[in-house]
């Protein structure tokens, strides 16, 4: 769908297998900047290509005008289709370092953040063309540019991108949506990173990976939405530690989950991940 003057986001739905004969029913957004060329933000899950492609088709465009990939970072459902497209159209990657080695070696991904069915996610290593970092301004030709900020926390080295014509922001996963499932390696980043992107003036359009976009008041209501929501799972994980002692981390995702009311089934070993930067982090309560 066409979302401003230059935007359009692509929803692109994806099973993550969590159990003997249980799949999770996710999705992720792929975006894209039309100008003379074209720009992908993130590539979505391994076979992605085949939706992206058809809607340039369908929108008078060719996959052959992608010229930059910019990967938000390097989990399975944002650089899985990423080889393909790269192979197919010659066009140049771009991503932060923080993220190389996992973007380029993805079996080195696999055994350091093991996801269930990371293998059917993605197609495959791909390398990086261009390494960028905090304030680095992209080019797109025709008067129109991004600009990279480096929002770590989801990850070290996820970065947000600023495309000021279309006064649009976007934050890849570096934004958590409230009552979902809370994915980051780093808790103090992430916060400072949310505080980082809100106190960004003019932003009226906000594209997220896991969440419909998002437009007006109730861009900036989110972040701050997303900020009371990672305090609340921090405060419940504090409340779980007695005389310095956590409950086995399984057991406390259970009881955290719970106390979010969320389901059973959103007690998994990635957001137990989450949970132990949070005990990383009890010193510091309030953000």
């Amino acid at each position: 769908m066409q979302v401003t003057e230059h935007i359009h986001a692509i929803k692109i739905p994806f099973q993550i297998p969590i159990g003997p004969q249980l799949l999770l029913d996710r999705f992720v957004y792929a975006f894209l900047i039309y100008g003379s060329r074209i720009c992908l933000i993130d590539t979505g899950v391994n076979s992605a290509e085949t939706i992206i492609f058809d809607y340039l088709r369908k929108t008078g465009r060719r996959p052959e005008e992608i010229d930059m990939i910019i990967l938000t970072h390097s989990h399975p459902d944002h650089i899985g289709a990423a080889r393909f497209i790269k192979e197919a159209t010659g066009c140049i990657i771009a991503a932060h370092p923080g993220e190389k080695n996992w973007i380029e070696d993805v079996d080195l991904q696999c055994r350091e953040r093991p996801v269930p069915g990371f293998h059917s996610l993605v197609g495959g290593s791909v390398d990086i063309n261009h390494l960028v970092e905090e304030g680095d301004i992209l080019e797109l030709g025709d008067g129109l540019s991004l600009e990279v900020f480096h929002t770590p926390g989801h990850s070290k080295g996820s970065i947000s991108v600023w495309f000021p014509t279309d006064k649009a922001l976007f934050c890849g996963d570096a934004v958590p949506l409230p009552g979902d499932l809370p994915i980051y390696d780093d808790y103090e980043a992430s916060v400072s990173s949310i505080m980082k992107l809100k106190s960004l003036a003019g932003i009226h359009t906000l594209l997220s990976a896991w969440d419909d976009p998002r437009e007006g008041d109730n861009v900036y209501q989110l972040m701050g939405d997303s900020l009371s929501f990672l305090q609340r799972i921090h405060e419940l994980v504090a409340q779980k530690v007695t005389n310095d002692t956590a409950p086995e981390i399984m057991e406390l995702c259970r009881q955290v989950v719970l106390s979010l009311g969320l389901p059973a089934s959103a007690a998994t070993p990635m957001l137990a991940r989450s949970l132990q930067a949070n005990l990383k982090e009890l010193g510091r309560y309030d953000i």
